[in-house]
Order: structure tokens, then C-alpha cells, then sequence
């Protein structure tokens, strides 16, 4: 396993993007705090953003031409919760897209009412600096924004989104908007029991302007190979928890995920951005701590999969830091995190 990428503070839920040929990491931004562990994640009080960069893995690849490792650039805050007039607290897992000359920061908070919306800020380059627009996405709710920008001909975008427990995507059984909030399922609750399905990530095609939904939001279905329906929400070891990734290889969609509660992850594929999804196996064990979040990026012609856990912090859960490896495809395009035989 690699060492930590950044040491000089701590950073969670890297997500990476190659933009120019050049990767840029944008974390959560971890802080020291009193507030005691719980199950709704009251301990991650993060207030900020820091964007990352660096030119080269070599280090970190499988076959590396030195030892020297890569130079991580911090461009600083380039956000904070007092930037964004309908943030209370608890800026969690951001995401990052590029598209028609503008870069896009997606990002999750409480707002006002304590409940998780996600905002978007806009900048002009990579590193911002990010301009908030002053409310929250018309009709998110939830946490962890994923941004896809699709390679086909309109440069179709979506987002994908959810978590579970402190995230609060179970008050929204009723349905895929705001007003369809239920307090009364805040806290470590989900759906279980004989019959009762896994509760679906989320995802909304983007409006042009990318600060808006195209449309409803809908379920992510992820469904079980062995027999073609949705996974059972007591399979804790293969449901959907947090932390939604996508990302495409070749004409496959690869949806990547958290979790949770048995510290996976997972991912799932499917010919279509939307789904239906097939769970497909894990991409990694348990790690340090009791997150796992992460991103999956091509960059320089390998695969990388970014991750953090708690090792730089002795194992304090909300004291994370972003680590790399590489991984590969086999034949069947599955992931592998051993490079296969020729």
C-alpha cells in the first residue's frame, strides 16, 4: 500500500480528474474536532476545500522508472462554508467536471434546516477560484455528488448521488424529492428484512448550464447477478451505502461505491450511464478507519484508484488521507487490482 499522498493536513474522498494532462484531486478537507463519534457522522465538521494537482504516479505504478515520489501541489481553499449562503455546516465529499470551458464544484452541506443538499460553484479553471451559486441544486438532497461527463456526441452529464445513515437518502423512500423528506427515518436506519430491497444511489441528468437537473431524478438500480433483481437490503456486504462513482471504459459504465457498515468497495456495470446495474465484485478490502471512499481515474495510460484511510491519524476515523494504487481489467473488462498475465 502507498503512503499518504498529502501529510501536511488531513483529506478524505478524493476525487480525481485528468484535466490538460494534468491530475487534480478534490478532497473533503478532514479537521481536528471534540465532537464525539457517532453513527450519523457528526465528527466530520469539515469547512472547506483545498484543490490538489501533481504531473506524475510513476512512483506508485507497477512497473515505476524511479522512487521518487510525485510532487503534490496544494492550490489552497479554493471554497468555504462561509462562501455559500444556504451552508450551515458539514461540506462533505465534493466532485469536480469540466465542460464547454467551464469547471463545475459540486459538493454536499447541511443547509439551514439541517438537511443535506448539494451546491455547485463555477470557475474558470481547474483551481478556481469557485464561485457558489446562493441556493442548492433545485431538487438534490442527500450527500456525495459524483459528475460524469460522457463522451458522446452532446457531451451528455449526469450526477450521481446518496448515502445512507448520517447522508440521510433513507428519509426519502417516498420518493426521489425534497419534499418527500422524513425526519423520522434520520440516524442509523435503513430498510431490512425478509423481502425489503436496498435503497438505490440517485442520478439526474445535468442541465446545459450544469447548475441545475435536466429532468427527474431517478433510482440507480443495482441489481443482483444470480438473480436479476435488486440486491436485498440486509446484503450489507454487496448493498449501496456512500460514496457513488462512475466512471466509463471502452462502452462499459463502471458504478463504484461505498459499502458502508462492512467497509467495501464495491462496483457494479452496465451498458447504460442510467442503468439498470449489475453488481460485478470489490475493487477493495477495509482499510484503517471506518470510511471508504474513493475515485477511479485514467492518467497517463494506467488506471488509478484513489482512497484515503486513517493511517497518517493512528487510526482516528475522522482524521483520513488520500492513497493511491493502481488497478487493471482483465480480459472480461472485470477490475483487478493485480496486473493479469500477458
Amino acid at each position: 500500500m502507498s503512503p499518504p499522498l498529502i501529510t501536511h493536513l488531513y483529506t478524505a474522498d478524493p476525487s480525481a480528474h485528468v484535466f490538460d494532462g494534468k491530475l487534480y484531486i478534490y478532497p473533503s478537507h478532514d479537521r481536528e474536532t471534540d465532537i464525539q463519534f457517532n453513527d450519523n457522522g457528526d465528527q466530520y465538521d469539515m469547512v472547506d476545500y483545498h484543490v490538489f494537482s501533481l504531473d506524475s504516479l510513476d512512483a506508485y505504478s507497477s512497473t515505476p522508472t524511479s522512487a521518487e515520489p510525485p510532487k503534490v501541489t496544494d492550490h489552497g481553499v479554493v471554497l468555504s462554508a462561509s462562501d455559500v449562503p444556504w451552508v450551515s455546516r458539514q461540506m462533505w465529499a465534493p466532485d469536480a467536471a469540466y465542460r464547454k470551458g467551464k469547471y463545475y464544484l459540486y459538493f454536499p452541506a447541511r443547509n439551514k434546516d439541517s438537511v443535506f443538499q448539494i451546491g455547485v460553484a463555477v470557475g474558470d479553471t481547474p483551481t478556481g477560484p469557485f464561485t457558489p451559486d446562493p441556493e442548492p441544486i433545485p431538487g438534490s438532497f442527500s450527500i456525495d455528488p459524483a459528475s460524469f461527463v460522457d463522451n458522446d456526441a452532446e457531451q451528455s452529464a449526469y450526477l450521481y448521488f446518496g448515502g445512507l445513515w448520517g447522508g440521510q437518502l433513507q428519509c426519502y423512500q417516498g420518493g426521489n424529492t425534497p419534499a418527500h423528506y422524513d425526519s423520522s427515518w434520520l440516524g442509523a436506519q435503513e430498510p431490512s428484512g425478509p423481502g425489503a430491497k436496498a435503497l438505490f444511489p440517485k442520478v439526474a441528468k445535468l442541465s446545459d448550464d450544469m447548475r441545475g437537473f435536466d429532468g427527474p431524478v431517478r433510482d440507480l438500480v443495482i441489481l443482483a447477478p444470480e438473480t436479476g433483481e435488486p440486491i436485498d437490503a440486509d446484503d450489507h456486504e454487496r448493498r449501496f451505502f456512500e460514496a457513488a462513482w462512475m466512471h466509463k471504459r471502452g462502452g462499459t459504465y463502471y458504478f463504484s461505491y461505498s459499502t458502508g457498515d462492512t467497509h467495501y468497495l464495491a462496483y457494479a456495470t452496465s451498458a447504460s450511464p442510467l442503468g439498470p446495474f449489475t453488481y460485478a465484485g470489490r475493487i477493495l478490502e477495509p482499510v484503517l478507519g471506518w470510511t471508504t471512499h474513493h475515485s477511479i481515474v485514467e492518467f497517463q495510460g494506467r488506471w488509478w484508484l484513489f482512497h484515503h484511510d486513517c493511517e497518517l491519524s493512528k487510526g482516528v476515523n475522522h482524521l483520513r488521507s488520500v492513497k493511491v494504487k493502481e488497478i487493471f481489467y482483465d480480459k472480461e473488462g472485470r477490475i483487478v487490482t493485480e496486473k493479469p498475465a500477458e
